[in-house]
């Protein structure tokens, strides 16, 4: 399979724990070829190639770590909705500032997101 193939996985990847346990899914899912990780940044930054590749028709999974929702907002930004939309408050996953992220909240969160997406 190529990677193009794969969905596209973003995610919130701010300054706290549930932010950064949305980037540590995001990345596994990446390196286990569960999706291809990409850059919300340069999606709400407006950065044309990043944006064509959100725009490209794949499907798309988006994690947020908490109800502000930054990763879905960034995608709103130009008409993307994800066919995914995990926040990773409905998992149990406490968002903290200047903590990192808990690795038992981590693989519990990526086992059930596994298992809502089908794999």
């Amino acid at each position: 399979m190529k990677r193009t193939d794969l969905p596209l996985v973003y995610s919130c990847s701010g300054c706290s724990s549930a932010a950064q346990t949305a980037n540590m899914i995001a990345i596994k899912m990446d390196r286990e070829k569960v999706a291809e990780m990409s850059c919300i940044a340069g999606v709400g930054g407006d950065v044309k190639p990043l944006v064509r590749t959100a725009k490209s028709g794949r499907d798309i999974i988006a994690i947020d770590g908490c109800p502000l929702s930054c990763c879905k907002s960034c995608l709103a930004r130009h008409e993307v909705q994800p066919k995914h939309h995990f926040l990773l408050s409905d998992f149990d996953v406490p968002k903290i500032i200047g903590e990192d992220p808990s690795p038992d909240h981590y693989k519990n969160a990526y086992t059930q997101i596994l298992e809502l997406i089908g794999q």
